[in-house]
């Protein structure tokens, strides 16, 4: 191995292909997925969802062929372009289906059928026959089925969908029912009406808002690499005076409301709005004191261990000097996994009109269904949704270790590839797969279970049986925490493997090796990292959060608090989790380097420290305070630091 050796130790002087089985293995499953996605196009299914087809197993727009037991079916339907059906509004929620006769038409009607003499005009005129096919278009007035096998009456003019071909009713009172009970529902629900009147009132100050949270980020972002030295106390202080002050901001907000309800200064309307405020404000106000109260603990608990992330911190700033599209990573990784899941989702739908058509002889209605081994494909399909989506987050994992582990790895950093992540891209796609293959399905093994086993346990709410489903949530909390362990495994055997090109199994049991070795370097560097680059999240949150408060507060007339102020929230820290999160790694692929390093170098010539001198002064003022006896308190700590520094 690679690593047995302190000699023999070069970090990316060579290069070779890891874990070739598991690339074929997953090369074949890919194969297999695209053949899935092949069956439904070679055996008509796509065609069929994509043209429409009627209830006798006729494809629209094609010559047709005979289904055994259906009379109706083989026909040619190459003039009939569109799918009809007879009773539109008749939805099966539960199937997600229209429970009604469909039939290939060559042209949806424009206008409003009264009548069935209506019915009639409009098939003559425009040789579009509305009524099932057994039925000729001057029987339409005085057949004696006309009430079953014609559509119910009055016809709502309708539009072709583009690419669907289906005829849409336009008015929406053919919906009348469903539109019917949904505003009641909301009619009814006061509180419901507001609060969708407060977002659609607030949607400018909720998009501006939004766009703070962007600006945040990108602030954060650029904080941490020019006083990246300062950056931890800085958070500090701003998270205790920022959620002391939101607290504090919170209670006065709700003392002012609560005292202008109480006086009756306001109008019958503002009475309703001001009580819901209030009471949000309220609940908002006590989350904002208990959250205070804890974080302020925690911080106060982990003082002494907080500067040990200053040096590490400010190597990572350095990296985003020379790869600052690292930023960029997720925005990427989210595009190619939303083409994925819309790929998967439209073939999904292909395989739902795949199979045998079988007549349903209670209804007389055909139906597809897929029969022997073929009706395990969706379980295939399912699989593969999975697999590769965490295919393609590792490989997002990859680039970003390739990419940092080269910056770390070069003594010389003008001598940096031109394009370091596209390097990085290269080299895994290169040489990798097979490893991104193996580990991403290991994620999946552990995952399957845990989904499954969350949905039987969703199925059984309400249920007598408690101990089973206490039983099933204890599993699912297993399995939550090894799916949250092994992925941070992978990322650091990923790393590993970018470093020396050793296959899946061998970096992961480097990787952990170095970590147990590493235990309280573990606790004191990344955890404690980790915890700063939460403190920014919660940073950026609450300072969106409290110019929301602001802002909402000029309309506490009419508009209620709790949806706006939650949507900003959560953009909020989504937003600053894509941008922290990608800090967050390159933290845990330099601790990584820098356990490597410091393992098989000792500054010696000929086997010098790859390291930053920022990152050395960390290491040297970790030996110190390790000497030091727990009340030595931060100030002998920064002395420490200080004189390193003066020395360096």
């Amino acid at each position: 191995m690679p690593w047995q050796s302190k000699r023999e130790w070069k970090p990316l002087e060579e290069r070779s292909c890891t874990d070739i089985p598991w690339l074929i293995i997953f090369t074949l499953f890919c194969i297999g997925m695209a053949c899935i996605c092949g069956y439904p196009i070679a055996t008509g299914a796509a065609s069929r969802l994509i043209s429409g087809y009627d209830s006798y197993g006729n494809t629209c727009s094609r010559n047709n062929s005979k289904v055994e037991g259906v009379p109706l079916s083989g026909r040619d339907m190459t003039e009939n372009k569109f799918v009809f059906f007879l009773e539109p509004c008749n939805l099966d929620l539960i199937n997600r289906k229209v429970k009604s006769i469909a039939l290939c038409v060559s042209k949806c009607p424009s206008t409003e059928l009264k009548t069935y003499d209506d019915l009639k005009k409009f098939a003559l005129n425009n040789g579009s026959q509305l009524c099932s096919y057994d039925i000729t278009p001057t029987r339409y007035t005085g057949h004696s089925e006309r009430f079953t096998k014609c559509p119910k009456l009055p016809v709502s003019p309708s539009k072709a969908v583009p690419l669907f071909h289906r005829c849409i009713p336009v008015d929406i009172g053919c919906y009348a029912e469903f539109a019917q009970a949904f505003i009641t529902f909301v009619g009814d629900n006061t509180v419901l009406r507001r609060v969708i009147a407060g977002v659609m009132a607030s949607k400018e100050i909720i998009m501006g808002l939004c766009i703070l949270a962007l600006v945040l980020s990108l602030i954060m972002m650029v904080v941490i690499r020019y006083i990246s030295k300062v950056l931890v106390w800085i958070l500090t202080i701003l998270v205790i005076i920022g959620s002391i002050g939101g607290t504090g901001v919170l209670w006065w907000l709700y003392a002012d409301h609560r005292h202008a309800f109480e006086n009756n200064t306001l109008s019958a309307l503002g009475r309703e709005v001001a009580s819901d405020n209030v009471k949000a404000l309220l609940v908002y106000a006590i989350g904002a004191t208990i959250f205070t109260v804890v974080l302020l603990l925690v911080m106060f608990f982990m003082r002494k261990r907080v500067a040990l992330t200053i040096s590490l911190f400010h190597v990572a700033g350095k990296v985003f000097i020379h790869l600052p599209l690292l930023a960029l990573q997720p925005f990427w990784t989210f595009i190619c996994l939303m083409l994925f899941w819309v790929y998967w989702i439209a073939v999904l739908l292909f395989l739902g009109t795949a199979g045998t058509p079988v007549k349903n002889n209670s209804t007389g209605v055909v139906e597809y269904h897929m029969e022997g081994p073929l009706q395990y494909l969706v379980w295939y399909h399912v699989v593969g949704l999975i697999w590769i989506s965490e295919f393609i987050l590792a490989f997002q994992q990859m680039t970003i270790a390739g990419a940092v582990v080269t910056y770390y790895f070069t003594r010389n950093k003008s001598q940096m590839p031109a394009t370091p992540i596209l390097s990085s891209m290269a080299r895994t796609i290169r040489y990798h797969l097979g490893t991104l293959a193996k580990g991403s399905f290991i994620i999946t093994l552990v995952k399957i279970p845990r989904l499954i086993l969350t949905y039987i346990h969703s199925q059984l709410k309400g249920k007598e049986n408690a101990c089973a489903r206490c039983m099933l949530k204890a599993c699912v909390c297993c399995l939550w925490c090894l799916e949250k362990c092994l992925a941070y495994l992978n990322q650091n055997a990923y790393t590993a493997t970018a470093i020396n090109s050793t296959n899946f199994c061998t970096s992961a049991r480097e990787a952990f090796l170095i970590l147990v070795e590493n235990a309280l370097r573990v606790a004191a560097i990344n955890t404690v990292g980790d915890f700063v680059l939460f403190l920014g999240k919660v940073l950026i949150v609450s300072c969106t959060a409290f110019a929301g408060v602001l802002a909402l507060n000029y309309q506490r007339d009419y508009t209620v608090w709790v949806l706006p102020l939650l949507i900003v929230c959560l953009f909020a820290f989504l937003v600053a989790h894509c941008f922290l999160s990608v800090f967050e790694n390159v933290v845990d692929v330099l601790f990584l380097c820098f356990a490597v390093d410091t393992k098989y170098n000792d500054g010696s010539p000929g086997r010098e420290y790859y390291m930053d001198k920022a990152l050395m002064e960390f290491v040297e003022n970790s030996k110190k305070m390790g000497r030091y006896k727990p009340d030595d308190g931060d100030g002998r700590e920064m002395k420490s630091m200080a004189r390193a520094g003066t020395l360096a």
